[in-house]
């Protein structure tokens, strides 16, 4: 049945609307994100909401719930999802930690610190999503410029640009490439091999790389922190024990990177109750030191990330639960304290709050002496280990002034570490593997158990494997899929590529130059 004129010119009508609507939406998001710094995730969200609505009403020009929606089961979506997961366990175990301290060394200099971040980060990008790779380098970072008093403004944004270069060089080492290796076994039935981008990525990585060392420190300025060495910190002092079976026994001090910890120095050395004082660069540790530290709250944090080092306090191993779910919290004592005219040990503070007392600080005096025989007075600052119950129970107990949980403190597991290093390097080989076999989604199938075996084997907890998925990612990849579909349902994609044609010149190199600019 032949259609009316009027039936023809509503039809375009509709059409050129669907297009018209889905450039507009595409441009808005886009605008959003950069000018009025609306968040990609919701900007993108708000943009398929309003082609799912538009594709209610005009079913035959608009993007079905179906389509709009299938992001969010795409398998290259799902991979990134899980490797997230997977980089927890590594975060979790210390594992990226101690190739960090190993690779890292001591840097020359500017350009030196530059090109010691960015080629591991490059080397782990190209098997880890670029967003938790540059999560878990960051501290490190951090931490290791402020020892050598290397601005981190020198070296962030080329540990960002680093990672994005090194996830070219396989097939798994940024989402965007895996989220097209999907549409190309979807669409021709064959994707990708593992290393198949390496001939292109890894010397675009070198170029890169080299570009970002030699041009950077003068690119970007030195920012120097808001805190000073003049401010006047709330520093404690802890004390630490080297475990007979750690790593640094038969060590110096220098070789165990003990030396130059930022925000805080080793004050003095308990060896079977003779005390060194005066600790040289040279002294040797043995087993069962007890090491003095005094700094501030964020490098107690990174003291017991140091494998080999536990608190020498034996009330840690005396609390509820596992220590893999406790954290650091920071608690200042009330007047309504009711334990104030006794000492620690006489108050039993264990058993009462199920938390531990690492340091105590007062009034910018360092309390020295065991934790146990000190008698607690109104305003003193305690540093607890114990479980997010605490913060729960006391955040409005009259014991307590303030209770704050320190951030990034849960204990790392260091006995785990080399079972998360396993399990990363058999993901690696079964990615390999499988992608030379040219099996769908190949990512995917060696990630998974990947992820199931950090849970199981305790390197990462269930919870806090939820935790660590980047929702804003998935998010952003999901709905960006959905505006795709949008483009391919409403015939938008026909249109930008009949437009592109009509501008350039037949031939597969200018039109790549077209998509590029486009």
């Amino acid at each position: 049945m032949r259609e009316s004129p009027r039936q023809t010119t509503e039809y375009r009508f509709m059409a050129t609307f669907a297009i018209i609507l889905t450039l507009s939406v595409v441009v808005a998001a886009i605008v959003g994100i950069m000018y009025l710094r609306f968040p990609a995730d919701i900007s993108l969200l708000a943009g398929l909401t309003i082609l799912l609505i538009h594709g209610a009403f005009d079913p035959d020009h608009g993007l079905s719930v179906e389509r709009g929606l299938s992001g969010f089961s795409n398998p290259g979506v799902l991979t990134v999802a899980v490797l997230f997961v997977v980089a927890d366990g590594l975060q979790r175990t210390g594992a990226f930690a101690w190739l960090g301290m190993r690779l890292l060394g001591t840097p020359a200099g500017t350009v030196s610190a530059q090109l010691r971040t960015m080629i591991p980060a490059a080397a782990l990008s190209a098997f880890l999503n670029n967003t938790p790779v540059v999560a878990l380098m960051m501290p490190i970072i951090s931490d290791w410029s402020r020892k050598h008093r290397i601005s981190v403004s020198h070296l962030f944004l080329p540990l960002s640009y680093a990672t994005i270069l090194g996830g070219m060089c396989t097939l798994i080492g940024t989402s965007t490439t895996v989220v097209v290796n999907s549409k190309l076994e979807e669409k021709l039935g064959v994707g990708l091999s593992m290393f198949e981008l390496s001939w292109v990525g890894i010397p675009s990585a070198i170029l890169g790389i080299g570009f970002l060392a030699l041009f950077t420190r003068r690119i970007l300025p030195e920012r120097q922190p808001a805190f000073t060495a003049n401010d006047d910190p709330r520093e404690y002092t802890v004390e630490m024990e080297v475990d007979p079976s750690s790593p640094l026994v038969g060590k110096t001090i220098e070789e165990a990177g003990l030396r130059h910890l930022p925000g805080m120095y080793l004050m003095e050395i308990d060896r079977s109750g003779h005390v060194l004082a005066a600790v040289s660069s040279e002294t040797l540790l043995e087993a069962n030191d007890h090491l003095v530290f005094v700094g501030v709250v964020e490098s107690v944090v990174d003291l017991q990330k140091i494998p080999g080092l536990k608190p020498a306090t034996d009330q840690l191993f005396k609390l509820d639960g596992p220590r893999a779910q406790r954290c650091l919290i920071e608690a200042v004592v009330s007047s309504s304290y009711p334990f104030l005219k006794m000492t620690v040990r006489e108050s039993r503070f264990r058993a009462h709050y199920n938390a531990a007392i690492i340091a105590v600080h007062r009034n910018g005096e360092r309390l020295s002496g065991r934790i146990g025989d000190i008698t607690l007075l109104p305003g003193d600052t305690l540093l607890l280990e114990s479980t997010a119950a605490f913060l729960e129970q006391q955040r409005n107990s009259r014991h307590f002034y303030l209770v704050s949980e320190v951030q990034n403190s849960a204990p790392v597991q260091h006995e785990h570490a080399w079972i998360a290093r396993v399990i990363m390097l058999a993901f690696i080989v079964a990615a390999s593997v499988f992608a030379s076999m040219r099996i769908s989604n190949a990512a995917l199938l060696a990630s998974l158990p990947a992820a199931m075996l950090m849970i199981l084997f305790r390197c990462t907890r269930t919870a806090d494997a939820r935790r660590a998925i980047d929702w804003n990612v998935i998010l952003v990849m999901a709905a960006g899929l959905g505006l795709g579909e949008a483009m391919h349902a409403s015939r938008t994609d026909v249109f930008v590529t009949n437009a592109m044609s009509h501008l350039v010149s037949g031939g597969r190199y200018p039109m790549l130059i077209a998509i590029y600019t486009l």
